[in-house]
């Protein structure tokens, strides 16, 4: 094989320098052999060498760079590093692009935030996000696979929706299919039921729920309609508290004050003050 080292030499200098030829195989980083000549040796002799590979020239002198590879093989070195470079940046860019996304809300349609979404895999914690202000949530950093998507909010029961699939580089949409419900052993759970004055059920009325405060105020904080046995209920995050119950129906009307110290059921009924059939 022979190269004629002009294809090395870069303007500057005189023809009496003397520049270093390295002779590089492309399948190699390391320098395999190299020849000093003049500029007008190199200009006039060609060089052979047998080597087993196309090889790749550069000339320096004064330790600084004056010529490179030929174009050919410059494009293919350079095609090089940025393959090798876009395989560097692709495990990065995979890991933030894959997982899922959605929203967290509660059964009644209402937005919870700062609950916990954890992926989990073989009985093991993958990866944990919180809920924002909106409920909105993106738990990405996974590796591709089948995932248990399991959801926890104070005051609500823990949610899981099994068998959530994850592709790689792809963001999988949950959408608000994340619902929790209240957790009854943290919660205040009023039951309560609306009779007549002769005792019978009554159906359709309408009941508010108050919460009285400590100087004697009321406010309005709930409002449900009794069913068709008569029975409506209520629920309230726990804690101390007073609330004021008032039924009415037509032109009946009833009420009751209850007072409530931690999470439980409690129950009660309110009669009203007019007898079933008067209006």
């Amino acid at each position: 094989m022979s190269l004629k080292a002009t294809n090395v030499i870069a303007s500057g200098g005189t023809r009496r320098s003397r520049f270093r030829v390295f002779f590089v195989p492309e399948r190699d980083t390391h320098i395999t052999s190299y020849s000093t000549l003049t500029a007008s040796e190199a200009n006039s002799e060609t060089l052979r060498r047998v080597l087993p590979d196309p090889i790749t020239y550069v000339a320096f002198s004064d330790f600084k760079i004056m010529s490179t590879t030929p174009k050919s093989t410059r494009a293919f070195g350079i095609a090089i590093c940025l393959l090798l470079s876009a395989f560097c940046l692709l495990p990065t860019v995979l890991a933030q692009s894959t997982g899922v996304k959605g929203k967290v809300r509660s059964m009644r349609g209402d937005n919870i935030s700062g609950a916990t979404i954890t992926a989990r895999q073989n009985g093991k914690d993958i990866k944990s996000a919180r809920s924002g202000n909106k409920g909105q949530f993106v738990l990405d950093g996974l590796e591709s696979g089948v995932y248990n998507i399991a959801v926890e909010a104070k005051s609500y029961a823990t949610g899981v929706l099994y068998n959530v699939e994850v592709k790689s580089g792809k963001m999988r949409d949950l959408g608000d299919r994340l619902l929790l419900a209240g957790d009854k052993g943290t919660q205040v759970i009023i039951i309560g039921s609306v009779f007549y004055k002769s005792g019978h059920s009554a159906v359709g009325a309408k009941v508010e729920l108050q919460r009285v405060n400590a100087d004697g105020s009321v406010k309005k904080i709930g409002e449900a309609f009794s069913d068709l046995a008569g029975e409506f209920s209520f629920r309230q995050p726990e804690g101390s508290a007073k609330f004021r119950l008032k039924a009415t129906l037509q032109k009946g009307a009833g009420s009751k004050d209850l007072d409530v110290d931690s999470a439980a059921i409690y129950r009660l009924s309110i009669l009203l003050d007019i007898d079933r059939g008067e209006k």
